[in-house]
C-alpha cells in the first residue's frame, strides 16, 4: 500500500499503487516495416498510436491499420473494452495524455508509444482512474517519473508506482459518473465548435480557393447564391502571378494587408501562479482557435517587457515559427496576451476589417502550400523564417466581397469563441470538483461520498 497520494483525499479512504488495482499495464510496438506495413484501409485490426490520444477523448483521426498477421504480433496488447490508453513518450503536449478506449475502433492495438491501463473491476472503476489521471495536480506528478530528458518517456514500473487514492467503489463510481458529465457537455461543445469552425473554412474555400461563384457565373450556371451576394462576384478569371484569379481580384501578400510583428526574443520569464498570459506554442490549436484553458502566467513587468513589440489582441492572428510550422489561432474576443518565443503576430492593417478572411487565408490549403514554398528546400522544416510570412502569397477580393464573407462567416467564430469560453468554464469547474470530491468532509459532509446510504 503506498503512503501518499497527489491530491488530498479523505483520510478514511486508503491509497493503492495503481498496479494493485489492475489486471494489466503494458504498451505495445509498431509492427515491422513501421508506417509503410500500415493498410490503406481498415480490414480488421486499427493501431493506436500517441496521437489518438488525448485527455479524456480519443481521436481517430490517423488511426493506422494493420492485418490479423501483425495484430497476431501484438496479441499481448489487444485492446478491450474500458481499457485506459496512457501516453508514455512523447513531447510537453502529448506525454502523459489520456482516455478511455471507445468500443467503435475495437478490435485494436497499441504502439509503443502508448501503454495499456486494464483497470479490475472489482477494485476500482475505470472512469474514476481516468479522471485521477487526467487532473492537472497529477500531471506534474507524472511528469516526476519522466525517465527520458527533453523528450519525455515513463516506464511500466513507473504506472505501477503510481499513487491512487481509492474510495469505495460506489463512492468511485459516482464521483466518475459527475465528472463524466461534465466531459459529455465538454465533448459535445468541442463537436459544435468543430462544425461552426468547417462552415467558416467550406465557405472560405468556396469563393476565395475554389472561386465557385465566379465558375459558376463564367460557365452559365446558377452560383446557388442569392442574386445580391452572386451579383458581387466577377464572371471571369485572369491569369496573374498566383495563377488563375477572379478578373478585378489582386495577386497580393499578407504583408500588403496586415501588419507581421516577430515575438521577443529575451530569456523566456519565470511562470507565475498569478499574472498576465504570455502565449506558448501549445495555446494554438488545430482549429484556430487559441487554447487558454492552460495560461502561461507572468508577472507585470516581464509582460510589459514582452508587449513592447505588440499585445496580442482581439483578432489578431498567431503563427508558430518552429514545431508545427504555419500552426495558427487567432486571438479571441476577451484574450489580451503577449506573443511567446517563436511566434509571430499578424494583424489586419487598419481600414482593412477582414479578420475572419485573414484567419482562413492563414489556415487555408492553399497558404500551406505557400509555407513550402517559402521554407528551405520546398519542405516544411523545423522553423519558418518570420522574414518571409509578409511574403506569403494570397488573392485579395473586391472589398464589397470581404465585407459579405465577414458577415456571414464571422459570427461561426463567434459563436466558435464563445462555445470554447463556455468548455473553459467547464474544464475549471471538472478540475475544481475531483479534489473537492475526493477531501468527502470537506464539502457539505455529503453522506454518499463517505459511502453512507
Amino acid at each position: 500500500m503506498a503512503s501518499e497520494a497527489p491530491i488530498a483525499h479523505d483520510p478514511q479512504w486508503s491509497v493503492v499503487h495503481l498496479r494493485e488495482i489492475t489486471t494489466k499495464i503494458g504498451s505495445g510496438a509498431t509492427p515491422k516495416g513501421g508506417a509503410d506495413a500500415y493498410l490503406p484501409a481498415r480490414t480488421n485490426y486499427a493501431l493506436v498510436r500517441s496521437q489518438n490520444v488525448f485527455d479524456g477523448r480519443f481521436d481517430p483521426d490517423g488511426l493506422a491499420f494493420i492485418t490479423d498477421e501483425q495484430a497476431a504480433e501484438l496479441h499481448g496488447v489487444v485492446l478491450q473494452p474500458a481499457d485506459i490508453l496512457l501516453n508514455i513518450t512523447g513531447d510537453g503536449v502529448t506525454f502523459g495524455r489520456a482516455c478511455i478506449v471507445p468500443t467503435e475502433i475495437l478490435p485494436a492495438c497499441v504502439n509503443q508509444h502508448v501503454s495499456i491501463v486494464r483497470v479490475d473491476p472489482r477494485r476500482a472503476d475505470a472512469g474514476y482512474v481516468l479522471a485521477f489521471l487526467t487532473h492537472p495536480d497529477v500531471k506534474p506528478y507524472i511528469e516526476s517519473f519522466n525517465a527520458g530528458g527533453s523528450r519525455r518517456a515513463i516506464t511500466k514500473g513507473h504506472i505501477e508506482s503510481f499513487r491512487v487514492p481509492l474510495p469505495p467503489l460506489p463512492v468511485q463510481r459516482k464521483i466518475a459518473s459527475i465528472l463524466g458529465a461534465l466531459d459529455d457537455k465538454i465533448e459535445l461543445n468541442r463537436r459544435m465548435s468543430q462544425t461552426f469552425e468547417s462552415m467558416a473554412r467550406a465557405l472560405f474555400k468556396s469563393w476565395f480557393v475554389d472561386f465557385d461563384p465566379v465558375r459558376a457565373k463564367s460557365e452559365g450556371r446558377d452560383s446557388g447564391l442569392a442574386s445580391p451576394v452572386a451579383d458581387l462576384f466577377p464572371s471571369s478569371f485572369e491569369d496573374l502571378e498566383l495563377g488563375e484569379i477572379p478578373a478585378g481580384w489582386y495577386a497580393t501578400t499578407i504583408g500588403s494587408i496586415a501588419d507581421v510583428v516577430d515575438c521577443s526574443h529575451a530569456k523566456k520569464p519565470e511562470r507565475r501562479e498569478n499574472g498576465r498570459p504570455l502565449l506558448q506554442l501549445g495555446n494554438i490549436r488545430q482549429d484556430g482557435v487559441l487554447d487558454m484553458s492552460d495560461p502561461y502566467l507572468v508577472g507585470d513587468s516581464d509582460y510589459h517587457a514582452w508587449t513592447a513589440r505588440i499585445e496580442a489582441s482581439p483578432g489578431d492572428c498567431v503563427v508558430t515559427n518552429v514545431g508545427r510550422v504555419g500552426a495558427v489561432a487567432q486571438v479571441p474576443s476577451d484574450v489580451r496576451a503577449a506573443l511567446g518565443r517563436n511566434m509571430t503576430a499578424v494583424r489586419c492593417r487598419r481600414g482593412k476589417p477582414w479578420p475572419t478572411y485573414l484567419v482562413e487565408a492563414l489556415r487555408s490549403d492553399s497558404m500551406r502550400d505557400e509555407i513550402v514554398r517559402k521554407t528551405d528546400a520546398g519542405t516544411i522544416l523545423d522553423a519558418l523564417n518570420v522574414r518571409s510570412i509578409p511574403r506569403l502569397r494570397v488573392a485579395e477580393p473586391s472589398t464589397p466581397v470581404l465585407f459579405r464573407f465577414e458577415t456571414v462567416a464571422r459570427p461561426l467564430r463567434a459563436k466558435l469563441e464563445s462555445i470554447e469560453r463556455e468548455s473553459r468554464g467547464l474544464h475549471g469547474l471538472r478540475d475544481a470538483m475531483l479534489p473537492s470530491l475526493l477531501a468527502g468532509d470537506r464539502i457539505g459532509q455529503i453522506g454518499w461520498l463517505r459511502g453512507e446510504r
